[in-house]
């Protein structure tokens, strides 16, 4: 929980990122770039997922992602889905932002062939301020997502269902009010729990060790990466994504998330932001179809859960799954190359 007497003025955060992200939504190019030039801080650090790697610089942040991906969707759009802010457990100021890039796949972004057609790519952004600039971002796209529209997958099939991952059912994901303090700690209280519970499986028993139904809504949504995907409901969760995760990566009830990741919230919503967020072992088979190397692995996980009364009815999270393969030593892009090549080849 944030430090006793230490809070964040929500609105005042939404309002600094505002312009940068009204630049994103219409595609204003350089005044995008002008908006986080002057947001950053001298310092600070742009930490993205595989492969673009790591910047200090928000030009060349920038110009690598979002100026690259302009060039293959010349009509880009960001649509933000969701934006709280909030102050974490270890006094920082967070923002966390998700949505979906949307436009006219028609050239190619990081080898990952155009289709001539809508496509779309979901992202999750997390913006860490001090005294009004951004000193950290956290961010991870759904490159995968575009790996299978534009059908060159080079990973194992998804158990759950891939699909455009929708907004907040409830429609109030982006607000400029200040939340109840009260359901903002109450919100976070039911997340830290939920998830200390679910560390006993399997610990300390099977599935029923979690118990779901004292933290998740009957009829909740789970959104996650393209690669594991979504599920609906309790068994949907189970079968698609935690029973696989679990057997593979059995430490997962070892997982210390205070210390690894930031947590906060804001109103029904709660933000989670770590770079790693996990430390799990690969020992047995059963997570995307990787055999066993007995390898310890650095997840980075950026997460939003929504609340339906005092139950989570809305999951969205982001893996950044690409970094896990490297970490096994599988090159994702090198065979999604392979099979581009092959695929135009055949034409």
């Amino acid at each position: 929980m944030p430090k006793k007497g230490r809070a964040t003025d929500a609105i005042a955060l939404k309002s600094l990122i505002k312009p940068y992200r009204a630049a994103l939504f219409d595609f204003d190019l350089p005044l995008a770039l002008a908006a986080i030039e002057s947001l950053s801080a001298n310092d600070a650090q742009f930490k993205m997922c595989s492969p673009f790697g790591q910047f200090t610089d928000p030009r060349r942040f920038f110009e690598a992602t979002y100026g690259a991906l302009a060039k293959a969707m010349p009509d880009l759009e960001c649509r933000d889905n969701v934006r709280i802010s909030g102050v974490s457990q270890s006094d920082q100021e967070w923002l966390g932002i998700m949505g979906n890039v949307f436009g006219t796949f028609s050239a190619p972004f990081l080898d990952i062939p155009p289709t001539g057609h809508l496509a779309h790519m979901r992202y999750h952004e997390f913006y860490r301020f001090d005294e009004g600039r951004v000193v950290e971002v956290q961010a991870i796209w759904d490159l995968p997502e575009l790996m299978m529209q534009a059908q060159v997958w080079p990973m194992a099939p998804s158990l759950g269902r891939e699909w455009c991952v929708p907004p907040p059912s409830s429609q109030d994901g982006v607000q400029w009010s200040y939340a109840d303090p009260k359901q903002s700690a109450a919100a976070l209280s039911v997340v830290e729990d939920m998830l200390e519970q679910m560390k006993n499986f399997p610990a300390n028993g099977g599935p029923e060790a979690m118990e779901l139904e004292r933290f998740w809504h009957p009829k909740m949504n789970w959104y996650g990466p393209s690669g594991i995907g979504s599920s609906r409901g309790y068994e949907g969760f189970l079968d698609w994504h935690m029973r696989p995760w679990v057997d593979g990566m059995p430490n997962w009830s070892d997982q210390d998330f205070q210390s690894l990741c930031h947590f906060f919230a804001d109103g029904s919503y709660v933000g989670e932001t770590g770079w790693p967020a996990m430390q799990q072992t690969l020992v047995a088979d059963g997570f995307l179809g990787v055999p066993p190397t007995g390898q310890k692995l650095d997840i980075r996980g950026l997460d939003f859960w929504r609340l339906d009364g005092d139950l989570i009815r809305e999951n969205w999270v982001m893996v950044d799954l690409i970094h896990m393969y490297e970490q096994l030593g599988v090159d994702v892009f090198a065979r999604m190359r392979q099979i581009s090549n092959v695929a135009f080849r055949q034409i």
